[in-house]
């Protein structure tokens, strides 16, 4: 048996998803007439306390129909240097839209440095620098290990860049995963930001899908830059289903997540070959390197020869660079999974002599 743990992406839809998927009731969604994704997007506009939701497709157009609903050609947008928009999402408010984007080095903990984001602002009376227009902030942080921003983190940012007229995008596309590490509810880790996108697909479990939310105003654009990016869709009520079931009954059980991520930290950590901080594990992912005999990290060419190690003792891990690796808890993983997953991880560092 394999145990995927390259991410949360690889969920399959629950039961109860399947069923309401085959027993949907849609309507063109174009003309506004898919009751199901009408229903659905009143759902996430209520659970995260904004005005107003937009379904679609995946959570790289909603980052992108976000950013190019706020930002217009030429004016600039913030962002960390470690932040999924920028390193994973093609580069697309500035290909299509015309932002270039102000890179902020971005802490281990996923937080931006507040100093950094003040002096780079433009307001646009310098003409030699694009005035900014947007932060994009990310919670949970997905490069940095599930790391979470705090209300007070959020409001410090989001206080900020709005005392300059600049608007603030929360890629949140693990949002629920942050409110449940942090015991509070998902409205009040968004009340600030002008707009947010979280995922159906990853900790929720449902196929695809992915929602925007914001203000009736700020939707209203967002949708314009969902049809430029070719995500109108029709009878899609279908798979907004699985996102209604997601909302309704995959949140609370994101806990199991995060103590199997727990789980499977300390099980590592008793390894000596792993290097791997427990105490930055707090929601489903974990990082952690492998070291060899002489105590010297992995070079990227051995990370990727021991993840093939791994993959033949049953385990599927992905790889950040630099020696990086990641493993992703999630619906559909048991206890004796993680046990099975930490015995395989333990014969390939047998394999390689580590």
């Amino acid at each position: 048996m394999i145990i995927d743990l390259r991410s949360d992406t690889v969920t399959l839809p629950s039961p109860a998803m399947r069923e309401a998927m085959y027993r949907a009731e849609v309507g063109d969604d174009v003309y506004g007439e898919d009751p199901t994704i009408n229903r659905l997007q009143e759902l996430a506009a209520e659970r995260t306390g904004k005005e107003a939701a937009l379904f679609v497709p995946t959570g790289t157009m909603g980052n992108t129909a976000s950013v190019l609903a706020h930002a217009g050609r030429g004016e600039a947008v913030m962002i960390g240097d470690q932040s999924h928009i920028y390193r994973y999402e093609v580069g697309g408010a500035s290909t299509l839209g015309g932002s270039p984007m102000y890179v902020i080095p971005t802490d281990e903990n996923g937080m931006l440095d507040l100093h950094k984001i003040e002096t780079g602002i433009s307001d646009g009376s310098d003409e030699h620098a694009a005035p900014t227009a947007l932060l994009c902030i990310e919670n949970t942080h997905n490069r940095c290990g599930g790391t979470v921003l705090n209300l007070e983190q959020i409001a410090a940012l989001a206080e900020l860049a709005q005392a300059h007229n600049v608007k603030v995008h929360m890629d949140g596309a693990r949002i629920f995963n942050a409110a449940t590490a942090l015991g509070v509810p998902v409205s009040a880790l968004v009340q600030k930001v002008d707009s947010m996108m979280f995922c159906l697909s990853k900790g929720l479990s449902a196929p695809v899908g992915s929602m925007v939310v914001g203000s009736r105003e700020f939707i209203h654009k967002a949708h314009r830059m969902r049809k430029l990016l070719g995500g109108g869709m029709r009878q899609a009520g279908v798979i907004a289903a699985a996102g209604i079931v997601a909302l309704e009954q995959m949140v609370d059980r994101l806990v199991e997540d995060h103590e199997h991520c727990k789980q499977l930290a300390y099980g590592l950590a008793d390894y000596p070959q792993i290097e791997i901080d427990v105490e930055r594990v707090v929601t489903n992912i974990v990082n952690f390197s492998v070291r060899n005999a002489q105590q010297q990290r992995l070079t990227h060419e051995e990370t990727l020869q021991f993840l093939a190690k791994a993959q033949e003792h049953g385990v599927l891990m992905g790889t950040m660079g630099e020696g990086t690796i990641r493993a992703v808890t999630h619906y559909g993983l048991a206890t004796e999974d993680i046990q099975t997953a930490l015995h395989g991880i333990r014969r390939a560092l047998i394999d390689m002599q580590l």
